[in-house]
């Protein structure tokens, strides 16, 4: 990992905002800016990421991004330190959270809609959540972490069946998240806990692409479905109002080849895109969120046209967990897609209310 990173990557919120005051200080040349792409899908420490919120940042920044996007899985803890850290970068800023949301009480209960591992269950984006609402975010979200850690001690019972590996939750997994400062425990600590326990002496870089292969394949067979943890499509709808968050369904479309290695070929809304585009407004979710770079352009195409049919709102942004992925999605480059930078700008300004 490099150095910066590290140096960002330092144990409190405040070192890690008074090292990014250093490097920026020592800079001597600025990153090239980028103005034709944005990234609002960053996912940092406080769900699983190789980055800090400061980190990110940095990361982004040095991509070339002029604006960038918190976005955590389950939690909105390390959103604060991100909005500071972009503020000292010269950074635009958007705060967001991700969650798993059940559609059970929906015409999709039976359907296997953007979730590879569980028919029924959709990720959902809450994009756009100012300042203000942080802590009422995070209180909110608080009984939904801990019941997710209740499944994740399951699931490594699971694990040690499976490999005969045991790891202790406490001291392998919780070590490698930010659980403690409201951050959130993901299948992702489970499966990067053991890649550390099988390749100890590993770079981190192995550790991760060990990581990416679990995640391919051990995870299907150690995944317990989530239950209690999951809130209805119509109290995701409901918090959203209430913290004033645009609530964005995430595309994911049939899936050929990931390209982060984690998603296998497989099936999901294609073959009913119509009528999940034409559902969305009718339940008062007024937006849509993707990633150019998974999908072909037919694909995009086709799903551009039902948005702008049904008045939904398009966002986008690359999902980051890894050290290996760019921060920047190529096609952004391309006119067509435009709007989506658009998109990423109003969000900044719309925040900028606090």
């Amino acid at each position: 990992m490099d150095r910066e990173i590290v140096f960002l990557n330092a144990e409190t919120p405040e070192q890690r905002l008074e090292n990014l005051k250093k490097l920026l200080a020592e800079e001597k040349e600025k990153p090239e800016v980028l103005p034709q792409y944005s990234n609002n899908h960053i996912h940092t420490t406080f769900s699983f990421s190789p980055y800090s919120p400061t980190a990110a940042v940095w990361a982004a920044r040095r991509a070339g991004l002029s604006t960038a996007g918190i976005m955590d899985h389950d939690s909105i803890g390390g959103a604060a330190e991100f909005r500071k850290a972009a503020k000292l970068a010269g950074v635009g800023s958007t705060c967001g959270v991700e969650m798993r949301i059940s559609w059970k009480d929906t015409p999709f209960a039976a359907r296997r809609i953007n979730n590879p591992d569980q028919c029924g269950v959709a990720y959902m984006a809450f994009h756009s959540i100012r300042e203000r609402y942080f802590e009422q975010t995070a209180e909110f979200l608080k009984p939904y972490r801990e019941k997710r850690n209740a499944r994740n001690i399951r699931m490594l019972k699971n694990i040690e069946e499976k490999t005969g590996i045991a790891l202790d939750f406490e001291k392998d997994v919780l070590p490698l998240s930010e659980y403690s400062n409201g951050g959130s425990v993901t299948e992702r600590h489970l499966l990067f806990a053991l890649a550390k326990k099988v390749i100890p002496n590993g770079s981190e870089e192995e550790q991760y692409k060990l990581l990416g292969k679990y995640k391919a394949g051990l995870i299907h067979e150690v995944y317990i479905e989530p239950t209690d943890e999951l809130m209805s499509l119509d109290e995701a709808i409901a918090f959203a109002k209430d913290v004033d968050a645009i609530l964005c369904y995430p595309y994911l479309g049939d899936v050929t080849e990931s390209p982060t290695g984690d998603k296998k070929a497989a099936k999901f809304e294609d073959e009913y895109l119509d009528e999940l585009m034409a559902y969305l407004p009718e339940k008062g979710i007024a937006a849509v969120t993707y990633m150019p770079s998974r999908n072909t352009e037919t694909q995009l195409e086709r799903l551009m046209g039902l948005c702008e049919k049904h008045g939904l709102q398009q966002i986008s942004g690359e999902d980051i967990n890894s050290p290996s992925q760019s921060f920047i999605c190529k096609q952004l480059a391309n006119p067509k897609y435009a709007h989506l930078v658009d998109a990423a700008w109003k969000l900044v300004e719309r925040e900028k209310e606090g």
